[in-house]
């Protein structure tokens, strides 16, 4: 009974302090029904998200593994966001995050053979043209995590990485990101619908995620630890592991799956929504680097070769 007089007299304490009446949120609990796990996960609304566009059963498989994707990239998003968030991170909070993150992504890379050698060819390539021109190129939460992770000038297009710093507005440094080579004519400036229509949903939220990480970056909340903390072993380790899981051990393996279906000689061999996919997925073309800082000359002028 101690114990829940204990309880009873935390529960007055917590309700006072937001002014509500503990005996009717208790009394509220008469009525409530007892969870279930099915409710709990929304099973049933999960599970009834998977709409194919064809009659091929494989689309099913190329459904739900992007489904995953995105459910791993909230995870990633959310392990992020705290870490970002916090305003003296201590080093073993920052290490076990990073640890977690990279986690993530390690079930992301070694996920591909799912895709890689879970579905016939043949289904692909006829299913895959009613995809026409959506592309997984349009996954806003990869670029959340892009813009999350590191200083933006490393998102910068090698091109253009010289005429752009800190002053520059970000709806500039938005139109030369490496991406936008994916689906742009740097000579005339014409963009693809692939990039049309990715801006017209998401090019506000990414301005305001621009603007709102480029303090609080994973980078620059590193640099902001001691600087003895900043060379301890484990968290090096741990960053390290996420810039080249995300920049070329996911990269490669997303890049080695596409490869396996466009370069069968069954179709046209190009992306969806008609990116210079090669160009555009292999690390070592754009070599994005979120920490440059943590890499040897050696190691950034081979970044992705050897892959």
């Amino acid at each position: 009974m101690e114990t829940t007089y204990k309880i009873i007299d935390d529960l007055e304490q917590k309700f006072k302090s937001i002014n509500q009446n503990t005996a009717t949120h208790l009394e509220g609990l008469l009525w409530s029904k007892p969870i279930t796990y099915w409710d709990y996960i929304q099973t049933d609304a999960l599970l009834n998200l998977q709409t194919q566009r064809t009659i091929l059963p494989d689309e099913m498989v190329f459904i739900m593994y992007h489904q995953v994707n995105e459910l791993l990239f909230k995870m990633i998003l959310w392990e992020i966001e705290q870490l970002c968030h916090t305003d003296v991170p201590k080093t073993s909070f920052f290490t076990e995050k990073m640890r977690r993150i990279s986690r993530y992504f390690d079930m992301l890379t070694t996920s591909f053979d799912i895709m890689g050698d879970g579905m016939e060819i043949d289904q692909y390539m006829k299913f895959r043209n009613t995809l026409t021109p959506a592309s997984g190129f349009q996954s806003a939460q990869y670029r959340f995590i892009e813009f999350s992770s590191t200083d933006l000038i490393n998102l910068i297009d090698y091109r253009y990485r010289e005429t752009i710093d800190r002053n520059t507005p970000f709806s500039h440094a938005f139109e030369h990101l490496y991406w936008q080579a994916a689906g742009k004519d740097y000579k005339t400036g014409e963009k693809s619908y692939l990039i049309l229509e990715f801006e017209r949903k998401y090019k506000a939220e990414f301005l305001r995620f621009m603007e709102e990480y480029n303090t609080l970056n994973i980078w620059q909340k590193f640099k902001q630890l001691p600087l003895d903390d900043q060379k301890n072993q484990e968290l090096v380790l741990a960053m390290r592991h996420y810039d080249y899981t995300v920049n070329i051990t996911w990269v490669m393996g997303h890049l080695n799956a596409a490869k396996k279906y466009l370069d069968s000689g069954k179709g046209s061999g190009e992306a969806t929504g008609g990116s210079d996919w090669k160009k555009y997925m292999h690390p070592k073309y754009q070599r994005r680097i979120f920490f440059p800082e943590l890499w040897n000359e050696e190691e950034i002028k081979n970044w992705g070769e050897a892959v």
